[in-house]
């Protein structure tokens, strides 16, 4: 899952050097939580216009993590 998180933000930005993603362990949802880093002038090709990208991303991996049976929530800082 990090890795389809870390493949899709590097083809969006100018800068894929800069993309970092940590994981947090499951909470007691069982809700595993993504942070997906980019540099700053990257912010809003990530984000997107009026995040519709950020929406797709958050999208895919869910559709991921359903063939998993795992819940996940992507954090764009």
């Amino acid at each position: 899952m990090k890795e389809l998180l870390e493949t899709v933000a590097k083809g969006l930005v100018d800068a894929p050097e800069a993309v970092e993603v940590t994981v947090d362990e499951a909470n007691e949802e069982g809700v595993v939580v993504y942070h997906l880093h980019v540099g700053p002038d990257d912010m809003g090709r990530v984000i997107g216009r009026q995040g519709r990208i950020a929406k797709a991303i958050r999208t895919v991996m869910r559709a991921a993590a359903i063939r998993r049976d795992v819940k996940v929530q992507v954090d764009i800082d």
